[in-house]
């Protein structure tokens, strides 16, 4: 959202970017990077000196560290500043808790991300599913690479990239159910098996190859999927295949009506 000031991007999924109104960018590294990302994924409350501490060098506080804290907090108000020389006040402040980054709404990726996963899970399935599909895809499109790339960070960012991760493959599977849903079948399999390879103990995805192949025509290979996927559950997992996979084994090899276009698949009922 514009303000006064202009607007910052905070980008997290994927390599921690911050992003200018006029194009500039700052990629934050180091002890840096560490400091920005923990006060990003913590943006509702102020974080302790102490905590900050912990997350950038996994050591409980000391003097030392206090001072280097304090010099770090400088660097970034400079940095933050530069990017935004017209703002009149620090969005780097300051509480009796501890210290919280200010952001405006619309400036922070991944929160934008999980309030259109929100939109979507609130339309549901049945209302609209093509604005539905449109709207998720505009979430996923947002995603560069895993949450901080390549450098998570301490134990609150990686719970929050663990956090996210998860919104995401929600996000794809509800995706996939619209789709179905609107009778895409044919549009998103290779998308859909492209995902299944990458994710193939997510037995969500199994379940929609599934259903997309055999209203495909092509029966053998959606029970082949299944066989496949509980072969490597049993052998590397040492688990069989969830009950909700298996009512899809037993829809395809039943030809049950269910499963067609003409209507919402039971296999697709339950939420993503």
């Amino acid at each position: 959202m514009a303000t006064e000031y202009g607007v910052l991007n905070f980008s997290i999924l994927g390599a921690l970017e911050v992003r200018a109104a006029d194009g500039r960018t700052e990629t934050p590294s180091g002890l840096q990077r560490a400091l920005v990302q923990t006060l990003l994924v913590s943006r509702a409350w102020p974080l302790p000196g102490g905590a900050l501490i912990r997350e950038m060098w996994g050591v409980a506080t000391s003097d030392r560290q206090v001072n280097a804290l304090h010099a770090h907090i400088s660097r970034l108000r400079r940095r933050l500043h530069a990017l935004e020389p017209e703002r009149a006040t620090s969005r780097l402040v300051m509480h009796p808790s501890g210290y919280r980054l200010s952001l405006e709404e619309g400036e922070l990726d991944a929160a934008v991300f999980a309030r259109r996963v929100e939109q979507a899970e609130a339309a549901g399935l049945d209302s609209r599913p093509e604005r539905t599909a449109r709207l998720l895809r505009s979430a996923l499109v947002m995603w560069r690479g895993p949450v901080f790339g390549d450098n998570p960070g301490g134990a609150v960012s990686r719970v929050a990239a663990t956090r996210y991760e998860e919104l995401r493959m929600r996000a794809m599977e509800l995706l996939f159910d619209v789709e179905l849903v609107a009778g895409r079948h044919g549009a998103i399999l290779a998308e859909l098996r492209a995902t299944h390879l990458r994710h193939p103990f997510r037995e969500r995805f199994c379940e929609q190859l599934m259903v997309a192949l055999y209203r495909a025509g092509r029966q053998a290979e959606a029970l082949n999927a299944y066989r496949h996927t509980g072969r490597r559950l049993s052998e590397e997992l040492g688990v069989d295949p969830c009950p909700a996979l298996r009512r899809t084994q037993q829809a395809i090899l039943s030809q049950d009506p269910t499963l067609d276009t003409n209507g919402r698949p039971q296999v697709l009922a339950r939420s993503a």
